[in-house]
């Protein structure tokens, strides 16, 4: 079983742009129920992967990802989430010895960035770059499962 560890904060301003381009994702869930969910992705590599997440804690969740067809993946996002995709491009950006992900999201979600870093355990201390803001870890409004039905551009 693969186990990640991670906090999610808003981003508040563009200094993160210098560097590398992002990478675009497009993802959909086949299922979402009791804290567990069942994500189908297709990034720009290429490459596509299903993933099963269920949460531990607050910053834990069991994770488990396999490669999949390209195809299928597209089948997939295509017919079983319907229009409930995420659509976002993720830049890498090292701070503080950590590797932070940056999602700039698009379509129904734009105006959304946020920034996730990885931790090897939940009590990791970090410093945070000066390009980001509030800690929405907890704020499940957030996660990409719930922005693919409540979309970011209809909240009030």
């Amino acid at each position: 079983m693969g186990i990640e560890i991670e906090r999610k904060f808003l981003v508040n301003d563009d200094s993160w742009r210098s560097g590398t381009a992002g990478l675009s994702y497009r993802q959909g869930y086949l299922c979402t129920a009791n804290g567990c969910s069942v994500r189908v992705r297709v990034t720009g590599k290429p490459g596509a992967w299903i993933t099963i997440k269920s949460r531990i804690n607050a910053t834990t969740r069991a994770e488990y990802e396999y490669p999949i067809p390209i195809t299928d993946a597209e089948m997939m996002l295509q017919s079983l989430c319907g229009q409930h995709i995420v659509e976002k491009t993720r830049y890498l950006r090292n701070y503080a010895d950590l590797l932070w992900e940056i999602d700039e999201f698009t379509g129904n979600n734009s105006g959304l960035i946020l920034a996730e870093v990885e931790l090897t355990h939940s009590e990791q201390p970090i410093t945070p770059p000066p390009w980001v803001g509030k800690e929405v870890t907890t704020d499940k409004r957030y996660y990409n499962s719930y922005l693919a039905t409540h979309p970011y551009q209809n909240w009030s």
